[in-house]
């Protein structure tokens, strides 16, 4: 009699086999098959595999198999080989040499055995003096450059003393109101040798304008000042959400220090082109890198349409990546950056200046997964970090202090942290070769596949119009949206698992020893208080001065970034205060031109010309962004009646000034 059993699915067998995925979309080579049947497969029969954290969800495949994944939750394969890689794929086209292009395994030949990567703490707090002091403990400690960390007020243009700085001032960063301040800050401190970065990005040409006058008044010559503005007003729109003005506008303020600093400030970052804050906001390691580098992108393109040459500003374009606990994701993430930046800079804009086409990048290690709970913990997740960071080929890294969720850092907190790299430069043996995973069949996939779907995104983002467009569309806003909770559903269900939060918890954790800073009226509220009436005289005859020279059409409106000295001295001599440049800033985007010449005032009242500058601002921005400028200025009601009655002086100039630069031609 014929056999009536149901006959066997054999494509159905294969598929639910715990070895299927050794075939599936992959040539393996035989010895690899023979493995496989021979030792995998009664392997698995005995012990099947578990995922790490619950048996659901985001852990399982669709056969109810044990799945395994990066934080980003992309798969990962039990075992790399040589048929997980491109059947072309050799050395000389992926991979490469350090110090020779694509750039994978580095930008420097010897790697770190010449020098080690930049040990750049960030910090800043309450006042000026107190940061001051912390800046020189860490240098004392063995740092090698400054980061400078601007509280909420300073970050949005705000003075101290104004209203809306109430409790915010000197939290999460330093009180800068003036530029007395920034002298300071960097008291005793050589700016010609120690090299700054400063996370400053709506007012950074206001900061960055301090910044350079002091470095003047130690006698440094900027032309060898070196260091970094962060200055990326996209990642604000994407992720930080710390703007001021729109998209447009912004840009070309950044385009404008490109500008400024190719000609005078040759071996300073004129912008950090930054993912830290759009992993911060719950990104994936892919999405960092892809909007990253589009961002990149973006600013090459309205630069180019400046009119600038991209390789005149170009070597002075920086990067700063956010440091994860995914170990091998992060490093395969910063290998795939320099290699995607190389063949844009070289295919898309036609870079001829090799120093063009490197990428040179700093990394935080990720405060987002530093939690309260358990905080010592954090500093094995903040070696662990920094070391993917070193193994990735960072140029200067920051390592977090582990009770930042708590508290500012501690003197010993922020040691510890410091150390962490001391130890790994002198003692882990990382920094003695050159790219020591490049070669490994898990490593060189992971690049791989970064590299190919950051290109996918930019084939998006390229249909889109490019980056402000999307922005304008949330397109890169949704997308991490939707990351951030895919991830925080798999830690709720215990998928992911946190040591210490959803994982080996314990029953009584005590916290370390905190410094509590709850600041009193702040220092720069208290000064401010006592100079009101020298201020006003001082503001007072501006008003009159600025209106004069609107009244009468002043024809000076060229001299632009070649005036920042006097801008910045103004701040101080002029106003006491940021808040009246900024002011401008805010408020006249609304107008075609706006041609500002200040002076101060003696102690008796008298004016005494001390400083003039000159602000050109030629926009078009249209009669809606009129008005919400409007809500957003700082400063008295009279300073808004006279710029808006002397505004009334400059009819009709807005289209044609639309793509000019902002501070002159």
């Amino acid at each position: 009699m014929p056999d009536n059993k149901p006959k066997a699915d054999l494509h159905k067998t294969v598929a639910e086999s715990p070895i299927a995925d050794v075939f599936e979309g992959r040539h393996p080579a035989a010895s690899e098959k023979d493995w496989a049947e021979k030792t995998l497969a009664p392997t698995l029969h005995k012990a099947p595999e578990k995922p790490i954290g619950a048996p659901t969800g985001t852990n399982l495949d669709e056969h109810g198999h044990a799945r395994f994944s990066t934080i980003s939750n992309a798969p990962i394969r039990r075992l790399y080989t040589q048929a997980d890689l491109p059947s072309d794929w050799n050395y000389e086209q992926y991979l490469g040499y350090p110090g020779q292009p694509p750039y994978t395994r580095g930008i420097h030949a010897t790697g770190y055995r010449g020098k080690l990567w930049t040990m750049r703490m960030f910090s800043g707090f309450a006042s000026p003096e107190e940061t001051n002091q912390r800046y020189k403990y860490l240098l004392e400690h063995g740092g090698g450059g400054l980061s400078v960390a601007f509280d909420l007020p300073t970050l949005m243009g705000y003075d101290s003393d104004h209203p809306a700085s109430e409790g915010e001032v000197g939290k999460c960063g330093v009180a800068i109101d003036s530029l007395e301040d920034m002298e300071i800050l960097f008291d005793g401190i050589p700016l010609e040798t120690i090299t700054t970065s400063m996370t400053i990005n709506s007012p950074a040409s206001v900061l960055w304008a301090m910044y350079l006058v002091v470095a003047e008044k130690q006698g440094a010559d900027w032309k060898k000042i070196s260091g970094t503005l962060q200055n990326d007003i996209l990642k604000e729109y994407i992720a930080q959400k710390e703007y001021i003005y729109p998209p447009a506008p912004s840009m070309r303020l950044v385009i404008d220090t490109f500008e400024f600093g190719s000609k005078f400030t040759p071996r300073f970052n004129t912008i950090s082109i930054s993912g830290y804050h759009i992993r911060e906001a719950g990104s994936t390691a892919l999405q960092e890198l892809a909007f990253t580098i589009y961002d990149g992108v973006e600013y090459v393109e309205w630069a180019r349409r400046r009119g600038l040459d991209v390789d005149d500003f170009g070597p002075r374009l920086s990067f700063f990546f956010n440091a994860h606990n995914d170990f091998f994701e992060e490093i395969a993430k910063y290998r795939a950056a320099r290699k995607i930046w190389y063949r844009l800079m070289k295919d898309r804009f036609g870079a001829k200046n090799d120093r063009t086409r490197l990428m040179r990048f700093h990394t935080q290690t990720a405060g987002v997964s530093l939690p309260a709970q358990q905080p010592m913990n954090n500093i094995a997740r903040v070696a662990l970090q920094a070391l993917a960071a070193v193994l990735g080929g960072t140029q200067s890294l920051h390592t977090d202090a582990y009770d930042e969720a708590l508290a500012l850092p501690t003197e010993e907190a922020a040691r510890i942290a410091l150390r962490t790299q001391q130890i790994i430069a002198f003692e882990s043996g990382a920094a003695q070769t050159v790219d020591p995973l490049g070669g490994s069949y898990f490593v060189e996939k992971q690049t791989l596949d970064m590299e190919n779907g950051a290109f996918d995104y930019f084939q998006k983002l390229d249909q889109m119009g490019g980056m402000v467009k999307a922005i304008e569309r949330g397109y890169p806003q949704k997308e991490i949206a939707e990351a951030s909770y895919q991830y925080q559903r798999a830690v709720e269900a215990n998928e992911k698992i946190t040591v210490g939060v959803n994982g080996s918890k314990a029953q009584s954790a005590a916290r370390p020893p905190l410094e509590r800073r709850n600041q009193p009226p702040s220092r720069c509220a208290e000064a401010s208080r006592s100079q009101d009436s020298y201020r006003g005289r001082q503001r007072q005859h501006f008003r009159c001065q600025h209106h004069a020279l609107h009244s009468r059409r002043c024809p000076r409106l060229r001299h632009g970034w070649r005036n920042l000295r006097s801008v910045a001295a103004g701040v101080r001599d002029v106003y006491g205060s940021k808040r009246h440049v900024m002011s401008c800033f805010r408020s006249q985007f609304a107008t075609a031109k706006i041609c500002c010449r200040a002076r101060c005032i003696s102690p008796t009242g008298a004016p005494r010309m001390r400083a003039s500058f000159f602000i050109t601002f030629k926009a078009s921005i249209g009669h809606s962004f009129g008005m919400a400028a409007t809500t957003m200025m700082t400063g008295c009601k009279s300073d808004r009646r006279s710029l808006n009655e002397s505004s009334t002086h400059l009819p009709s100039e807005r289209g044609r000034l639309q793509s000019q630069s902002i501070f002159g031609s």
